[in-house]
């Protein structure tokens, strides 16, 4: 039996023939790893822009935002799991609408009329299903609006190299700044994470957000340096352009996995904002 290998993120999954990969989201057909959330929507949504959270693209405009299912990390406190990792999740690829690029394009453009600028990405992981984001984003263009992404950012640079053409606008997640958390609590690669965010903040705007969880990565010095690091990040001249990129703090609240500890405090919300702000022009604090 033939054997594929998926060049989506750090997993590199080597599947079987009908075998999905760690994210639920693709699948082995004949001899290739294909996005099995093609077109496959669970969430279809108008947002304002600032709920993604982006507070520095277009501020006070709308988005239509869709999601389809999988995920390649297992955050403990997710707050989509019924599309992301859970049981639920992996039955999705029956029972979602399907859609095709053309129509959610169409649909972007007829909500115009509402204030829509485009399309976002979001919900679950897009990354994971690339394929789709590139193909309806290229036509979102075509119409003159904006594409969004809003993503865990770990994904091979191959991968954004697709989409970068078509992609106006990121939130990024970078959960922790520790890589045995990455590792161990959250199912990610933190080094990927990194460097997915210092090449898309060369090619389009970008806006981090950090989810401060009690007891696991509140710390005033894993903030010192995780916004140090932001800090330090260049354009494609090599002129350092970090202090601009707006980072999200936000407040973690018990769900799913993770009810062992209670909410962050706001205190130490506001402690940790304070901190980055040392390092940052532009810092927002979220769920407080």
């Amino acid at each position: 039996m033939s054997t594929a290998r998926c060049e989506v993120c750090f997993r590199h999954c080597t599947l079987a023939e009908g075998q999905r990969g760690f994210c639920g989201g693709r699948i082995c057909r004949d001899g290739k790893v294909l996005p099995l959330n093609y077109g496959r929507i669970t969430s279809l949504a108008i947002d304002p822009i600032e709920k993604k959270p982006l507070n520095r693209f277009f501020p006070g405009s709308m988005i239509l935002s869709v999601g389809s299912f999988g995920c390649d990390m297992r955050c403990p406190f997710c707050q989509n799991d019924s599309i992301s990792w859970s049981k639920e999740a992996l039955t999705l690829s029956e029972s979602a609408e399907k859609i095709t690029p053309e129509d959610l394009a169409r649909t972007a453009e007829y909500y115009k009329k509402d204030g829509n600028i485009g399309v976002a990405f979001t919900y679950n992981e897009p990354l994971i299903g690339w394929e789709f984001v590139r193909d309806t984003a290229r036509l979102v263009h075509r119409k003159s609006m904006k594409n969004v992404m809003v993503t865990n950012g770990m994904a091979e640079l191959s991968v954004l190299k697709e989409l970068i053409p078509y992609i106006d606008g990121m939130n990024i997640d970078l959960k922790s700044f520790n890589e045995k958390t990455y590792r161990d609590i959250l199912g990610g690669d933190m080094e990927m994470v990194k460097n997915f965010i210092a090449e898309a903040v060369k090619n389009c705007h970008v806006e981090l957000t950090f989810l401060a969880v009690t007891d696991l990565n509140d710390t005033e010095e894993e903030m010192r340096e995780t916004a140090g690091w932001i800090s330090t990040l260049t354009d494609n001249e090599g002129n350092t352009i970090g202090r601009n990129i707006p980072l999200h703090i936000s407040r973690f609240f018990p769900r799913f996995n993770m009810n062992d500890r209670p909410a962050t405090d706001v205190r130490r919300v506001y402690r940790l904002a304070d901190i980055a702000r040392e390092y940052l022009d532009y810092v927002y604090t979220g769920n407080c």
